[in-house]
C-alpha cells in the first residue's frame, strides 16, 4: 500500500473525503451502538506532544483502543527531540517500532521534517499553520447536521491562524465558500495559509457582512497557543470581532455555529451563543473522535468496504 501522510487538508482529495465521510459515519454508529470494531488490532499509534492538549490526546488515544490497537503518549519535554535529537533522526527510530505516528507541535516545518524520514503514516495533530483533523470533523458534523456542504458559506470571524488557514484549503477541496474578517493587521496571508486561488475565498472589513448569509459561522480564542505575549493587544485589536446574537441574526436562520474549543466566553463568542440552539460545539468535538477513527483506519488500511 502506498504510504500516505495527512500534514494539511489539501492532502486529500474530494473523493477521499466523501469516503472517509462515509466511513466517519459507519464507525459513528457501531460506536453508539456499543459494537466492538477492532480493524487496527496489534497496531500502535504514537503521540508526539509540543503542545498540550485535551481533545487531540483524548481522541486519538480513546479513538486507537476504540479500534483495538495501542496508543503510546511522547511529550517532547520527556523525550530526546526535547533534547536536541534532529528530527529526522527520530523519524527513523520511532517509525521502525510503531505503525503510525501523530504529531502535534509548533512550526509546520516540524511534521514535513518528520514525514520526509517516517516509514509510517504522519498526522498533523495541530501546527501554527494548519489543523486539518479539526476541519474534517467540523465538516462531518455540518453534514450530520445539513447535509452536504458543497455551495455553503461558512463565515470565518477573528484570527486568520490555523484554522482560518484549514478551512480555506477544505473550501478549495471540497467547492464551498469562505467569508473571512479579521482586525486590520490580522488578515489572511495566501501563501501561508496553503492557497492556490480565490475561488472560494472573500474577505471582509465588517464581520457582520461576512456572517450575512451565512450556512455556519465559526470562530477560535483570539490568542492561540504560542503567542500568549500578545494577548492584551490582541483582546482590543479583536473585541469588534465577538460571535454574538446579532451575529448570528445576519445569518441564515439555519446557520449552525461552531468553536473548536476551548473557548471563552464574553470574549471571541458570547455565552447566548455558543449555549444556544444553533450551536454544535459538543457534536463537534466529539466528532474528533470518529473522523480521526476513519483516517487512522483508511491510512493503514486503505478502503475497505464491509457495509
Amino acid at each position: 500500500m502506498e504510504l500516505k501522510h495527512y500534514l494539511q487538508f489539501k492532502d486529500l482529495g474530494r473523493a477521499e473525503y466523501e469516503y472517509l465521510f462515509e466511513r466517519t459515519r459507519v464507525i459513528k454508529d457501531r460506536f453508539k451502538r456499543y459494537e466492538p470494531y477492532h480493524p487496527l488490532v496489534d497496531r500502535t499509534l504514537a503521540m508526539i506532544f509540543e503542545k498540550s492538549s485535551t481533545r487531540t490526546r483524548l481522541s486519538f488515544e480513546a479513538g486507537m483502543h476504540q479500534l483495538g490497537g495501542a496508543a503510546i503518549y511522547l511529550n517532547t519535554r520527556d523525550t530526546q527531540l526535547g533534547r536536541g535529537e534532529p528530527v529526522e533522526d527520530a523519524a527513523e527510530v520511532i517509525s521502525r517500532m510503531v505503525d503510525i505516528v501523530m504529531i502535534r507541535t509548533f512550526e509546520q516545518e516540524i511534521v514535513e521534517r518528520f514525514a520526509s524520514r517516517s516509514r509510517v503514516p504522519v498526522v498533523n495533530g495541530l501546527t501554527n499553520e494548519y489543523h486539518p483533523c479539526q476541519i474534517m470533523a467540523d465538516i462531518f458534523t455540518y453534514i450530520e447536521h445539513r447535509g452536504c456542504i458543497q455551495g455553503k458559506t461558512v463565515a470565518w470571524i477573528g484570527d486568520s491562524n490555523n484554522m482560518c488557514n484549514t478551512w480555506l484549503q477544505a473550501a478549495e477541496v471540497l467547492d464551498f465558500n469562505v467569508h473571512v474578517s479579521t482586525p486590520p493587521g490580522y488578515e489572511v496571508e495566501p501563501e501561508r495559509a496553503g492557497l492556490y486561488g480565490t475561488d472560494h475565498f472573500e474577505s471582509f472589513a465588517d464581520p457582520m457582512d461576512a456572517a450575512k448569509g451565512a450556512d455556519l459561522v465559526t470562530t477560535d480564542v483570539w490568542t492561540s497557543m504560542g503567542f500568549e505575549a500578545e494577548n492584551e493587544q490582541r483582546l482590543k485589536a479583536f473585541a469588534d470581532w465577538q460571535v454574538d446574537g446579532d451575529m448570528m441574526r445576519a445569518a441564515r436562520d439555519d446557520a449552525l455555529f461552531m468553536h473548536c474549543l476551548p473557548a471563552h466566553r464574553g470574549e471571541e463568542v458570547a455565552a447566548e451563543v455558543i449555549d444556544g440552539k444553533q450551536s454544535v460545539v459538543w457534536d463537534e468535538a466529539e466528532n474528533r473522535l470518529h473522523t480521526q477513527k476513519a483516517l487512522m483506519e483508511y491510512l493503514l488500511l486503505g478502503r475497505i468496504s464491509d457495509e
